[in-house]
This record gives C-alpha cells, structure tokens and sequence, in this order.
C-alpha cells in the first residue's frame, strides 16, 4: 500500500530511540547524535538488543503459526530484516500487517517495510503510541478488528516515563482487540544488570531521552487481564515456545505473550 502521509522533518541534531536501537543492532541509519548516545551505554546493551530482537522473531513466529494473520506492531523502528512481516508472511503468506513509529527517518524507509508478499498487505502510519486513537483508526482501515489481532509493543514502553501513563496507553490498545487476540511486549530492565542501571540511565538522560527501566513487578501490569502464554513474563534469553531454551544468558529486557480473554 503507498504511503500518501507528509514527511516531517528529521531533526538530526537531537537523538532518537529508534535509531540509538539501530545502531546497537549494526544498522547505518542512526546519526552522531545517536552514536554518541549508544557509544556511552554499557557493552552489553548491543547484546541484549541482539536477543530482544530473536524474541520478537521467535515469538511473531509461533503467533504466525497458530493461526494468527493480523499484527499491529507499534514502535516498529528502522527496518532490520527479517522485519515482522517477512517472519510472519513467510508462515502465513496472507498476513496483514500495520507498521507504527514516530520517528521521521523510519517513514523514509516505509517502503521497505511495504514489501509486502503476493498474498498480504503491509501498510505504515507515522504516528506515536502516546496518540493511540489516531494508530487505531488508521489500522481498523486494513485490519479486521473482528478477528484476532496480535499488537506488538517491542522494546519501547521503557521510554515513557511514568507520568505519560504507559499502562493506560497499553490498555486503550488492548481493550481495543477481540478475544482471541495477543500482546506481544519486551521491556527494559536492569533486574539482571544491576550494576549497569545507572551507567544505561546516564546515557539515555545525557541525549534528552526520557528511559524507564522498570522490575518485572512493574512490567506485569501491562499484562493485566490477559493470560500469559507459557512461559510467562520471562526473560528474552527464556522465551521458548517451540524449542528448548539454550545455555541461559543475562537480557536486559523482560518479555511475554498474553492472549486477551
């Protein structure tokens, strides 16, 4: 489907989580803005960006094959392949999906994430998750809110702070879905970085961008109402479905999948 929207302006001279995220996974598409911002985080943050991403394949995969053909995927960033939709298009070839992201270089590369296969429809709206109503009216343009829906929050409510409501923000998308649909949510933590928390912070307040790190007791909120698929709220090195998870390794990322009720 074209993107028809105007392309706002992409200020380089303050930086962005989503491409500081693209730098951490080896991506070009980041400015020395973001570079500066990712070269303070610790070492192991490009690590622990690596696993968060193998959860959102592993997880949109098992999601494609059980039946689900409709994602929301919001916060969706610099396009990385395989991209959302290549996994779960390549399971389920009719799949529709619907990009979101407020970054402005991420509307540049919406053409990419168009590639859609033969048999489905991808589509992108420039938008923010703090807007929530504006990304479901687009989105209930291509997706049958009839029918189940998986809604993808990756890596991204850790970047609103506590007084922009991001429980409340998550719950007006959900509420929003059939039975039968799922949430699909990575968050930032430092539950297994202690050490390393006020190093992350430092960095992210130096670059004036707001980070929320937050313990599995604050994350499961998101989860509320919902039921967790096995095996829970874990994290990204422990979220297995189809296979045995390998030799364990520290994340700094919580993740789950919950089917709404």
């Amino acid at each position: 489907m074209p993107v028809d929207q105007p392309e706002p302006r992409i200020d380089t001279s303050r930086p962005h989580p989503a491409r500081v995220y693209d730098w951490l996974l080896g991506g070009k598409d980041n400015y020395p803005v973001d570079q500066q911002v990712a070269e303070k985080l610790p070492a192991e943050a490009r690590g622990n960006a690596a696993r968060n991403r193998a959860f959102m394949h592993r997880a949109s995969a098992w999601l494609a094959r059980n039946g689900v053909d409709q994602f929301l995927d919001i916060g969706t960033g610099i396009p990385t392949e395989p991209n959302l939709h290549q996994v779960v298009q390549g399971i389920v070839p009719s799949a529709r999906v619907v990009y979101a992201d407020n970054d402005p270089i991420v509307l540049r590369h919406a053409e990419a994430l168009l590639i859609s296969s033969p048999e489905g429809v991808t589509d992108y709206i420039h938008a923010d998750v703090r807007r929530p109503e504006v990304i479901l009216e687009h989105a209930r343009e291509l997706l049958d809110f009839d029918r189940p829906i998986a809604l993808s929050l990756i890596a991204l409510m850790h970047f609103l702070p506590d007084d922009e409501d991001p429980y409340g923000l998550a719950r007006t998308l959900v509420d929003a879905l059939p039975a039968g649909s799922f949430l699909m949510l990575s968050h930032g933590t430092a539950d297994q970085h202690p050490e390393l928390k006020q190093e992350t912070e430092s960095a992210y307040k130096k670059g004036a961008i707001p980070l929320r790190m937050r313990t599995r007791s604050e994350v499961e909120p998101f989860f509320d109402g919902l039921e967790l698929v096995e095996p829970g709220l874990v994290f990204a090195t422990e979220w297995y479905r189809e296979e045995p998870a390998p030799v364990r390794e520290r994340s700094g990322f919580y993740v789950g999948v919950g089917r709404v009720r």
